[in-house]
């Protein structure tokens, strides 16, 4: 089936143009096949900004040629998942992909796919890296510099391989070495990072230059904000130093190990907006810490001082901000949901103080974060089972849906007597979507216990226990 799929494509390609002589002009064509597709549309964005929406066909095949595309690195986008790629006037393109495994299957063929398939190799490695790095971060400092700088070297040696072979263009050679250097580097960051916190006895066997690689960042690459191996190693980083800050001007230093602190985010948004220029790259942060920061607030002076620094720094996104505070001060321990209204799937409205007759845990989830939805009920699931003298409510922040959330509840075979959508608010849905990983902990009278939990704590069921034993 794949074979045939693929000739159906080349074919469409040749009638369109799009043939190996292509290099000779600057078109490029995009195309592919998705299958169990999660939505009806593809989208190619570059620089966070939105290219174009490819809407797929009753083959579930989409193409289109693209004659002003500017050489670089692109985010295909099939809602919820994302991958990125590397085109150039003269590629021709096609993707194909199973949702089931989204990033496992997907494979990049035709003109100019190798750089993408470059890059998708490169990000499979670094999945990698997640256990690598919590098996060598036993070994000493030295042990890990050799291996990080065996790493290094097998990737640019292959890289050099492929790029003789094809003839890659210089400037994609610049950001795949790039690639491979900031692997390098955030290897030896997350290293850092656990080695600090976990064993204290490694600390002074640190190589002097163990960490010369900070000289050589570049915090305004505009060619690799799309990619996700330098995003994730500026993140790295920011943790980092907030942490390294922390230690020197605080003597308690057991507490700036505490990555949601007020006082750690505080700490690399005041970074992130001092060490880069490019307002999208800088925004991609700032929007996160701010929200991590306002959802995780215990108190209302918490969410002011954070909204005083986000317009002292000129944050353009400071009226998003000041909405989703609104909502966090109604959400803060110890206030009452009671009089706050939701729709039961029979249409009637009710409050919380209707709703909850006992210990209560509950958690907002979106139609249009599919995967996520499946991954919160099955956790939920599991615990209904485990904690049965707990309420876990799932609450449905899509305003206005509500005949797709009622399909939603049925395809999946959620329980509906646990279920339901927000109403009477007048927020924005997008707000609301900022609390997809929060739980909140609601005693028998409907006032929040506990509003700092998210999904996938360590210490979650351990908070749970003491939350029921209340």
């Amino acid at each position: 089936m794949k074979y045939c799929y693929f000739l159906s494509l080349c074919y469409a390609l040749i009638i369109s143009g799009c043939t190996g002589d292509s290099k000779e002009n600057d078109t490029i064509y995009l195309g592919g096949q998705i299958n169990n597709p999660e939505t009806d549309f593809v989208v190619i964005s570059k620089e966070n900004e939105i290219i174009d929406t490819l809407f797929l066909d009753a083959k579930n095949q989409f193409g289109k040629n693209y004659q002003k595309l500017e050489a670089g690195i692109y985010t295909f986008n099939h809602p919820p998942e994302s991958q990125i790629m590397y085109m150039e006037p003269g590629d021709s393109v096609l993707i194909y992909l199973n949702t089931l495994s989204f990033d496992e299957s997907l494979n990049f063929s035709g003109s100019g796919s190798e750089k993408s398939n470059f890059l998708l190799d490169m990000f499979l490695k670094n999945e990698l890296n997640n256990e690598l790095i919590l098996t060598y971060y036993k070994i000493a400092p030295s042990e890990f510099a050799r291996i990080t700088d065996s790493i290094r070297q097998q990737r640019i040696d292959k890289l050099n391989i492929l790029s003789e072979d094809r003839e890659f263009s210089e400037e994609f050679m610049e950001i795949a070495r790039a690639s491979i250097d900031y692997e390098y580097f955030d290897l030896r960051e997350r290293y850092t990072f656990l080695i600090n916190k976990y064993r204290k006895d490694f600390i002074d066997q640190f190589p002097k230059d163990f960490n010369n690689y900070r000289n050589e960042i570049d915090f305004n690459n505009r060619e690799l904000q799309d990619y996700y191996v330098y995003t994730n190693f500026i993140d790295d980083y920011l943790r980092s130093k907030a942490i390294e800050y922390c230690t020197k001007t605080h003597n308690e230093h057991k507490d700036c190990y505490n990555i949601n602190s007020y006082k750690n985010i505080e700490r690399r948004i005041i970074l992130i907006d001092s060490l880069s220029n490019i307002e999208s790259l800088k925004n991609e942060f700032l929007d996160r810490l701010a929200t991590q920061a306002i959802v995780n607030a215990e108190k209302a002076s918490r969410i002011d001082s954070l909204l005083r620094l986000l317009k002292n720094i000129e944050y353009t996104h400071l009226k998003d901000a000041q909405e989703l505070a609104r909502i966090q001060k109604v959400y803060l321990n110890g206030q009452s949901l009671a009089d706050l209204w939701a729709m039961n799937t029979a249409g009637q409205e009710m409050t919380y103080g209707e709703i909850i007759k006992r210990p209560t845990v509950t958690y907002a989830w979106s139609l249009y974060a599919p995967a996520h939805h499946r991954w919160q009920h099955n956790i939920i699931k599991t615990l209904r089972k485990k904690y049965p003298q707990v309420d876990f409510i799932g609450v449905n922040v899509d305003i206005n849906d509500r005949e797709e959330w009622l399909r939603t509840l049925e395809t999946f075979g959620y329980d509906k007597s646990f279920e339901y959508q927000i109403a009477r608010r007048k927020i924005s849905r997008d707000s609301y979507r900022r609390y997809l990983n929060k739980l909140f902990f609601v005693n028998n009278d409907a006032i929040i216990v506990k509003g700092d939990i998210q999904f996938g704590n360590t210490d979650f069921e351990e908070e749970l226990e003491k939350f029921i034993a209340q």
